[in-house]
């Protein structure tokens, strides 16, 4: 791979994942609070479910709605039923919208660092409602540009999002690589605009995709980084 000016990077379960505020225990909680008896077992079960049965709005708009129905049927698939249900689907939803209730992964910090010590810019574009500019101070993270779905209008895979992180960098397609983790949004949204795309897939969920990779770490080497590693050693984030 010829080595790029810039890497884009989705965010959550890219370089973040949700806290224990945002697990299992937290729906349990939260359905105590509204008379639910949810189960903290069924929550890999509920959410995979859920992500089948999310779809977005044909423009792919960015909808606060489509995220509050995708996470009552995570509620539903919990044991959760009737109008508080969807009580409980704000209440969680609206914890999402914090980046302090999110950690990132122990390889991120490193990774980042690597990319921008090569000389590559770094922009996030990200499905999402937070507010990405104090999630990067938070955990002083060093980017050139930032682009989010409610800021822009559209969420990916929809092309527009990926060419306005483009603009922001004023780099062409084929200057750019998209790191994340779904094959749908990330890395056919990419692809379909002309930028590179890498598959992180920490969930091992996809064994033949083509340039795949396991964790972030392996990313500088995969590109070609001076120096790049497979064997970055994490180091301490500052964490929530």
């Amino acid at each position: 791979m010829a080595l790029p000016e810039a890497v884009l990077f989705d965010v959550d379960f890219t370089l973040c994942k949700p806290g224990p505020l945002l697990g299992p225990e937290r729906y349990r909680d939260a359905g105590r609070r509204y008379g639910l008896t949810l189960e903290p077992d069924l929550y890999e079960q509920a959410r995979a479910a859920a992500f089948e049965d999310l779809r977005h709005h044909p423009e792919l708009d960015h909808d606060e709605e489509v995220w509050i129905r995708f996470t009552e049927d995570i509620v539903h698939g919990m044991g959760g039923t009737g109008p508080a249900a969807r009580s409980v689907a704000v209440e969680i939803t609206r914890a999402w919208e914090q980046h302090e209730n999110f950690e990132l992964y122990d390889d991120s910090l490193p990774v980042l660092r690597a990319v921008k010590a090569a000389g590559l810019k770094i922009a996030l574009v990200s499905n999402t409602s937070r507010d990405l500019n104090n999630f990067v101070r938070h955990h002083a993270i060093a980017v050139d540009a930032v682009v989010t779905s409610r800021t822009h209008g559209k969420v990916k895979p929809h092309p527009t999002i990926f060419h306005a992180a483009l603009s922001l960098l004023r780099l062409e397609p084929q200057a750019a690589v998209m790191v994340g983790d779904s094959l749908a949004d990330d890395i056919e949204g990419a692809r379909a605009v002309g930028i590179r795309a890498v598959l992180v897939d920490r969930a091992r969920m996809y064994p033949d995709e083509v340039g795949r990779l396991e964790t972030l770490a392996e990313l500088p080497q995969y590109l070609g980084l001076p120096g790049g590693s497979s064997r970055i050693a994490p180091q301490p984030s500052r964490l929530p």
